[in-house]
């Protein structure tokens, strides 16, 4: 079963990566620590995405008061774990956080132009794209309903 953990001393060092063909469009776990850093005074959220025991991905997602949304930054799963819906389950996971944190009802990202698989992801979870990119990062956003 896949759940989150927030990141701790004892769980930051797993290893997790990309697939060397992917390393330019999805950041590594370093670069996802470094950025809850960074944003660590806009209540950034680092976590493990763990299925039962198993380390399989990371994400991070934080506020965007600028544009008055939650940013899903980062995502990934690690090679050996790609293509068994983790990332989607641990999406959706993120996305429930969101809606209990309830300061947004909007949810932004980007993807590396493309990134194919992470484009179909966000689409099949209600993502749409905005028409704007940011270079050769493309703009999704979802807006969060609340029953």
């Amino acid at each position: 079963m896949i759940h989150l953990e927030e990141v701790t001393p004892e769980n930051w060092r797993y290893g997790l990566c990309v697939s060397e063909e992917q390393k330019d469009l999805v950041s590594n776990s370093d670069r996802i620590l470094a950025r809850a850093w960074a944003y660590r005074e806009h209540h950034s959220h680092a976590f493990v995405i763990y299925d039962d025991n198993t380390p399989v991905g990371m994400v991070l997602y934080y506020d965007c008061e600028d544009l008055n949304a939650y940013d899903l930054s980062q995502l990934f799963i690690d090679h050996r774990y790609q293509g068994k819906g983790f990332g989607r389950e641990a999406s959706k996971l993120v996305l429930q956080m969101m809606k209990s944190d309830n300061r947004y009802d909007r949810v932004v990202l980007c993807y590396i132009d493309g990134n194919e698989p992470a484009k179909q992801l966000y689409e099949s979870l209600g993502f749409h794209l905005t028409g704007e990119s940011d270079g050769d990062e493309i703009i999704m956003e979802k807006f969060l309903t609340y029953e």
